[in-house]
């Protein structure tokens, strides 16, 4: 007859071997969906930038954003582990090129000129115009009449150049035309959705209100909004072709809208539309 003794030793070392096994067996329960290579085996390096709503590091070290949580859902479909570096947005790509980091999140446009230099994603959502105003307006019709300002650098500068003329007021960050629009130096701002929901949700902009604009054929960007993607390497073709598969799946389940919403966009911007490059 065997012992109390041992029936106990059986026990806890039964007990032992399960807490050890367990997660082993959680971790071969996993089947990644493609076979690729990373910079590190087994993990999914990330060049992260600083640009909220899009990407950052939350204050316990993890990626977020919106381009953080697609990433990290990504990882996870693929059995891999996240490791996030923080980066500058002007070293971020050049981690990439280097083979640093696998890609990097912050709002990456696809755009010609980068596709010159390395790969990029299918496109993950649009960056949308945004109308900023106290009366609500939605439409580019609405700005006609009106001073309005906008930020240097956007796709919808040279139209609104066109339509406007000496009408509108250019920045060169989107904090000093806030300033302005709140002021009433300016009547309209027209910028970013997501930056005019960042700041909103931080109470920068009063009473201020922040909508998507319409589609007008007289401002190209309302209507061919400029494409988010992940940046990867030329050499990278394998994790190309597992990144397209993972949005594509993504896209189609819902989750991306959901991670939009999460950020207290409207979802839309999901809405890509076929690929296409910024000349």
């Amino acid at each position: 007859m065997t012992s109390m003794t041992t029936i106990t030793q059986i026990l806890v070392a039964g007990i032992a071997g399960f807490l050890i096994s367990a997660p082993l067996a959680a971790a071969q329960d996993c089947t990644p969906k493609h076979r690729f290579a990373t910079v590190e085996a087994g993990t999914l390096t990330v060049a992260v930038t600083t640009y909220a709503p899009h990407s950052f590091i939350d204050d316990s070290g993890n990626m977020k954003g919106i381009d953080g949580d697609i990433a990290a859902e990504f990882a996870k479909r693929e059995c891999l582990k996240v490791k996030a570096v923080a980066v500058d947005p002007a070293a971020a790509i050049q981690y990439v090129l280097s083979g640093q980091a696998d890609i990097t999140t912050g709002d990456w446009y696809r755009t010609a000129e980068r596709a010159k230099v390395m790969s990029l994603s299918a496109p993950l959502y649009t960056d949308q115009m945004g109308i900023y105003s106290k009366e609500d307006f939605k439409n580019v019709s609405d700005l006609e009449g009106k001073q309005v300002g906008t930020v240097q650098g956007y796709l919808w500068v040279a139209d609104l150049k066109t339509l406007l003329g000496g009408s509108l007021k250019l920045y060169p960050n989107s904090v000093n035309m806030q300033q302005d629009l709140k002021s009433g130096r300016i009547d309209v701002a027209v910028d970013g959705y997501s930056t005019g929901v960042v700041a909103a949700q931080k109470g920068a902009l009063g009473d201020i209100k922040v909508n998507v604009a319409a589609p007008d054929d007289r401002v190209k960007a309302t209507k061919e909004a400029a494409q988010a993607a992940f940046p990867y390497s030329f050499n990278a073709k394998e994790l190309g072709v597992a990144l397209d598969a993972g949005i594509a799946e993504m896209q189609a389940d819902g989750t991306i809208v959901t991670v939009l919403k999460s950020y207290g966009l409207d979802g839309t911007a999901a809405d890509t539309g076929a690929p296409r490059l910024v000349e």
